[in-house]
Protein backbone atom coordinates (compact mmCIF):
# COMPACT_ATOMS: atom_id res chain seq x y z
CA UNK A 1 0.00 0.00 0.00
CA UNK A 2 1.08 3.39 -0.60
CA UNK A 3 1.35 6.05 1.86
CA UNK A 4 1.34 9.87 1.02
CA UNK A 5 2.22 12.43 3.82
CA UNK A 6 2.21 16.58 3.35
CA UNK A 7 5.04 18.25 3.37
CA UNK A 8 5.18 20.96 6.77
CA UNK A 9 4.38 23.97 4.52
CA UNK A 10 1.59 21.74 2.76
CA UNK A 11 0.09 20.87 6.53
CA UNK A 12 0.29 24.53 7.43
CA UNK A 13 -1.62 25.84 4.45
CA UNK A 14 -4.10 23.19 4.71
CA UNK A 15 -4.62 24.47 8.25
CA UNK A 16 -4.84 27.82 6.79
CA UNK A 17 -7.56 26.61 4.61
CA UNK A 18 -9.37 25.49 7.34
CA UNK A 19 -9.26 28.35 9.49
CA UNK A 20 -10.68 30.65 6.67
CA UNK A 21 -13.04 28.37 6.04
CA UNK A 22 -14.43 28.00 9.19
CA UNK A 23 -14.32 32.32 9.71
CA UNK A 24 -16.22 32.18 6.01
CA UNK A 25 -18.76 29.90 7.87
CA UNK A 26 -19.18 31.92 11.12
CA UNK A 27 -19.86 35.17 8.70
CA UNK A 28 -22.77 33.30 6.87
CA UNK A 29 -24.04 32.34 9.50
CA UNK A 30 -24.29 35.51 11.49
CA UNK A 31 -25.30 36.96 7.97
CA UNK A 32 -27.97 34.34 7.72
CA UNK A 33 -29.04 35.59 11.43
CA UNK A 34 -29.10 38.94 10.97
CA UNK A 35 -31.35 37.90 7.70
CA UNK A 36 -33.87 35.99 9.76
CA UNK A 37 -34.26 39.08 12.12
CA UNK A 38 -35.49 41.06 9.84
CA UNK A 39 -39.23 42.64 10.12
CA UNK A 40 -41.85 41.01 7.62
CA UNK A 41 -42.66 43.34 5.09
CA UNK A 42 -46.53 43.27 3.64
CA UNK A 43 -46.68 42.60 -0.05
CA UNK A 44 -49.43 45.69 -1.05
CA UNK A 45 -48.80 45.05 -4.79
CA UNK A 46 -51.39 42.30 -6.48
CA UNK A 47 -49.11 39.75 -8.15
CA UNK A 48 -50.68 37.59 -11.20
CA UNK A 49 -49.40 34.15 -12.15
CA UNK A 50 -50.64 31.89 -14.79
CA UNK A 51 -50.65 28.86 -13.77
CA UNK A 52 -52.48 25.73 -15.21
CA UNK A 53 -55.58 26.42 -13.91
CA UNK A 54 -55.16 29.65 -14.80
CA UNK A 55 -54.84 32.82 -12.98
CA UNK A 56 -53.73 32.77 -9.64
CA UNK A 57 -52.51 35.68 -7.08
CA UNK A 58 -49.45 35.41 -4.62
CA UNK A 59 -51.56 34.13 -1.82
CA UNK A 60 -52.97 31.40 -3.89
CA UNK A 61 -49.48 30.43 -4.49
CA UNK A 62 -49.63 29.39 -0.71
CA UNK A 63 -52.61 26.50 -0.98
CA UNK A 64 -53.30 27.88 2.55
CA UNK A 65 -49.66 27.08 3.84
CA UNK A 66 -47.63 29.59 6.02
CA UNK A 67 -44.42 29.30 3.74
CA UNK A 68 -44.02 29.48 0.05
CA UNK A 69 -40.91 28.30 -1.87
CA UNK A 70 -40.18 30.30 -5.60
CA UNK A 71 -38.06 28.90 -7.93
CA UNK A 72 -37.00 30.71 -10.61
CA UNK A 73 -36.85 28.27 -13.93
CA UNK A 74 -34.62 29.97 -16.38
CA UNK A 75 -36.77 29.90 -19.73
CA UNK A 76 -37.53 32.87 -21.46
CA UNK A 77 -39.60 34.04 -24.16
CA UNK A 78 -39.46 32.59 -27.08
CA UNK A 79 -37.09 29.95 -25.57
CA UNK A 80 -36.71 26.36 -27.56
CA UNK A 81 -35.27 24.75 -24.07
CA UNK A 82 -35.04 25.65 -20.36
CA UNK A 83 -31.58 26.40 -18.51
CA UNK A 84 -29.49 22.96 -18.36
CA UNK A 85 -28.88 23.36 -14.41
CA UNK A 86 -32.63 24.40 -13.74
CA UNK A 87 -33.69 21.32 -15.90
CA UNK A 88 -31.38 19.00 -13.90
CA UNK A 89 -32.87 20.33 -11.10
CA UNK A 90 -36.58 19.74 -11.69
CA UNK A 91 -36.00 15.88 -12.29
CA UNK A 92 -35.65 16.56 -8.30
CA UNK A 93 -38.81 18.29 -7.12
CA UNK A 94 -40.98 15.87 -6.97
CA UNK A 95 -39.04 13.97 -4.35
CA UNK A 96 -38.69 17.04 -2.45
CA UNK A 97 -41.75 18.09 -2.91
CA UNK A 98 -43.31 14.41 -1.55
CA UNK A 99 -42.24 16.10 2.29
CA UNK A 100 -43.22 19.98 1.77
CA UNK A 101 -46.96 19.91 2.22
CA UNK A 102 -46.23 18.15 5.76
CA UNK A 103 -43.81 20.88 6.92
CA UNK A 104 -46.66 23.76 6.03
CA UNK A 105 -44.26 24.55 2.46
CA UNK A 106 -45.79 24.93 -0.87
CA UNK A 107 -43.00 24.98 -3.53
CA UNK A 108 -44.12 26.74 -7.07
CA UNK A 109 -41.79 27.00 -10.19
CA UNK A 110 -42.05 30.37 -12.07
CA UNK A 111 -40.49 31.40 -15.47
CA UNK A 112 -40.65 34.38 -17.82
CA UNK A 113 -42.04 32.69 -20.76
CA UNK A 114 -45.79 32.88 -20.99
CA UNK A 115 -47.33 29.05 -19.51
CA UNK A 116 -48.43 28.35 -23.22
CA UNK A 117 -44.78 28.43 -24.14
CA UNK A 118 -43.14 26.23 -21.37
CA UNK A 119 -45.80 23.73 -21.01
CA UNK A 120 -44.44 21.71 -24.29
CA UNK A 121 -40.56 21.85 -22.82
CA UNK A 122 -42.25 20.70 -19.74
CA UNK A 123 -44.59 17.95 -21.08
CA UNK A 124 -41.40 16.74 -23.00
CA UNK A 125 -38.97 16.62 -20.34
CA UNK A 126 -41.56 14.51 -17.69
Amino acid sequence: MTRFFLSQSKTSNKRNWRTREKEFTRQRDALSAARRELPMVKIEKEYVFDGPDGKETLADLFEGRSQLIVYHFMFGPGWEEGCKSCSYLADHFDGANWHLPHRDVTLVVVSRAPLSEFAPYKKRMG
